[in-house]
């Protein structure tokens, strides 16, 4: 089984071949594809941790669409001074499909 670890948005994630990962929203090129950079690569029984070895490794991925997170609302309340406060927020998101790894 090969699968690679990648930096996708502040955050990392678990990747092999054909899974869908939802990601901060990522600008795609023209064919909708984009490159993630690789933090860990396990390929059978052999993991590559080298940065030099991990410069040559490709994750390509496919913008399948765009969408939206759900909504948080943020509360904030202080008693007895009247103040209140309320909003909310919806994130920018991403689904990707990996396909391939090189």
């Amino acid at each position: 089984m090969v699968y690679a670890v990648v930096r996708a948005g502040g955050r990392q994630e678990k990747v092999s071949v054909g899974t869908i990962v939802t990601l901060d929203r990522i600008k795609a090129d023209a064919n909708g594809k984009i490159e993630l950079s690789a933090l860990l690569l396990v390929d059978g029984d052999k993991v590559t941790t080298d940065a030099k070895a991990l410069a040559k490794v490709k994750v390509t991925a496919e913008v399948l669409n765009d969408l939206r997170g759900p909504k948080i609302i943020i509360q904030k309340y202080k008693n007895k001074t009247g103040y209140k406060k309320r909003q909310g927020f919806r994130a920018d998101l991403t689904r990707v499909q990996v396909t391939e790894i090189k």
